[in-house]
């Protein structure tokens, strides 16, 4: 049975939901991420058990999110809807994870006193990936160079000098919460252009 607390929660949500979709209102963006981010960040770290990998699942899943908004119907929670895409996001970073093996096995004991063979993977790409990787590199280094300001410089913060929210935040004499808001932004457009090219990322 829904309470009136739940109700209330939904029309919030839905309200915020039409703001950033139909208005671009960086607050709706802001509010919704500042509502759900924890609780999608504890769920993707129970999945992944490594703080680095669960916070950047979490940003990808509030980017791909926000990119979706026409797809999200006030029939069930929002709450709901973002955890199901954060539930793909991490599984779609499981198959990208996928790599090849090599024919060695291994012997481990559990801590059941039982005994399974694992396959140790191949860190190695072969050279059709590393052609393939090379590709995206130069396709995704040419659309980020061609985004406006402060988006490119974020994103080139992020990922090519590899610095955390924390040391671009200080850099860029930022609050913590506007960078993360602004990378999600910078990310979502990256995404849109992408998507609009047709490359293969």
């Amino acid at each position: 049975m829904e309470t009136k607390a739940t109700n209330d929660r939904l029309k919030i949500d839905y309200q915020l939901v039409c703001d950033a979709r139909d208005h671009g209102s960086h607050k709706a963006y802001a509010d919704l991420m500042a509502s759900y981010r924890e609780p999608l960040y504890l769920l993707l770290l129970r999945m992944t058990h490594n703080t680095t990998t669960a916070s950047d699942l979490t940003m990808e899943t509030f980017s791909k999110a926000f990119l979706q908004l026409h797809r999200y119907a006030p029939t069930g929670s929002f709450s709901s809807w973002l955890f199901s895409i954060g539930v793909n996001t991490y599984i779609d970073y499981l198959r990208k994870r996928k790599v090849e093996t090599v024919s060695l096995g291994s012997i481990t004991r559990t801590g059941d006193g039982e005994f399974i063979e694992y396959q140790i993977p191949s860190n190695q790409p072969n050279p059709e990936e590393v052609m393939i990787r090379m590709q995206r590199d130069s396709v995704l280094k040419e659309i980020v160079a061609g985004l406006k300001e402060p988006y490119r410089r974020i994103i080139e913060m992020r990922y090519y000098e590899d610095l955390s929210y924390e040391e671009i935040a200080e850099r860029l004499r930022l609050p913590l919460g506007t960078v993360k808001v602004r990378l999600m932004r910078a990310k979502t457009l990256l995404s849109s252009i992408v998507r609009e090219r047709g490359d293969v990322i």
